[in-house]
């Protein structure tokens, strides 16, 4: 399902592409595009005191960020933090770890997506796209006029208020809400 989800969206963004001959990139874009980047990796070019670096960091994501990718990573503001319970309210919490690491992949995406691919992706999909996330989830994306809203599978919206920041392993767009995975299963218990 994760691959037939991601493989759908590569089609639908790398599509996206191919729609506007107008607006055709020069041949050598990827070279371009990673001397824009740098050699700075997400891990490295994330705020160390902000809240997402700090999360990463209890849940040992951070050395998966600073890996070769490429990862989108969706970073909420600090001050939408202030707006969650639980795990991410503790995040130092050793007993933490499992929750946080699901609600933090629910904010990394594979592969490199931008804000313009979103919009194209949300476009061809008559208004909205699904996206998949590392977690295994999607997230909805959509338009409020120009900008990309995402909804969560609990009907939280993000609205990327910043973003298109290439690193060396990826992008990182800024969003103005922390996502909420669906809740996690349980098994029931055996008797």
């Amino acid at each position: 399902m994760l691959a037939v989800t991601t493989a759908a969206l590569a089609l639908a963004i790398g599509g996206c592409n191919k729609t506007d001959n107008t607006n055709s990139s020069a041949p050598d874009q990827p070279a371009q595009a990673a001397k824009a980047a740098g050699d700075q990796t997400i891990s490295a070019a994330l705020d160390k005191n902000g809240r997402f670096y700090q999360a990463a960091h209890s849940a040992g994501l951070d050395s998966t960020l600073a890996g070769p990718g490429p990862y989108t990573v969706l970073v909420p503001k600090d001050d939408a933090f202030s707006k969650v319970d639980g795990a991410l309210k503790d995040a130092a919490n050793p007993e933490n770890r499992a929750e946080l690491t699901r609600v933090l992949t629910y904010h990394i995406l594979p592969g490199t997506v931008l804000i313009e691919d979103l919009g194209k992706a949300v476009d061809n999909g008559k208004g909205k796209a699904l996206v998949q996330t590392m977690n295994g989830q999607t997230l909805t994306a959509t338009k409020d006029g120009a900008k990309v809203v995402l909804t969560d599978a609990v009907g939280n919206k993000a609205t990327i208020v910043d973003g298109d920041q290439k690193r060396s392993n990826g992008v990182v767009q800024y969003v103005d809400t922390v996502l909420m995975p669906a809740a996690a299963s349980k098994a029931p218990a055996k008797s």
